[in-house]
């Protein structure tokens, strides 16, 4: 089994354009496909994240911190959440991805985790 970074990106204007009914079938889709995963034994942790209102950027050059209110970059859609999965291959990977909510406002970018090795280069 290998571990699965699913990030979850939409449009947030589009999101805040959802009624309130939209946005709390929203969430209890996305608390549900929670519990699948969990049952499936998929499930590591995730979690939503606040908009990109809240967002804080740090760079650090030459040893000094800057730090910009906002996201890193103006995009069209911004990162909403994760899921840390567990999946057989990237085929499971992608057809667990799938049933994520919010990939029908936006994407779900799916990215094998690479373990740190003590010794040698692993990129």
């Amino acid at each position: 089994m290998m571990k699965y970074l699913c990030l979850v990106y939409y449009d947030e204007k589009e999101i805040q354009q959802l009624s309130q009914q939209e946005w709390d079938r929203l969430n209890r889709d996305c608390m549900d496909c929670v519990d699948d995963f969990t049952q499936g034994g998929h499930f590591l942790d995730g979690a939503p994240l606040l908009s990109t209102d809240a967002a804080t950027t740090l760079r650090v050059r030459d040893n000094k911190a800057l730090i910009t209110d906002g996201p890193f970059a103006e995009t069209k859609e911004q990162l909403a959440g994760f899921y840390m999965l567990e999946a057989r291959d990237i085929n499971e990977a992608i057809r667990l991805a799938e049933k994520i909510p919010p990939a029908r406002y936006g994407c779900v970018e799916i990215r094998p985790v690479r373990e740190l090795m003590e010794q040698g280069n692993s990129r």
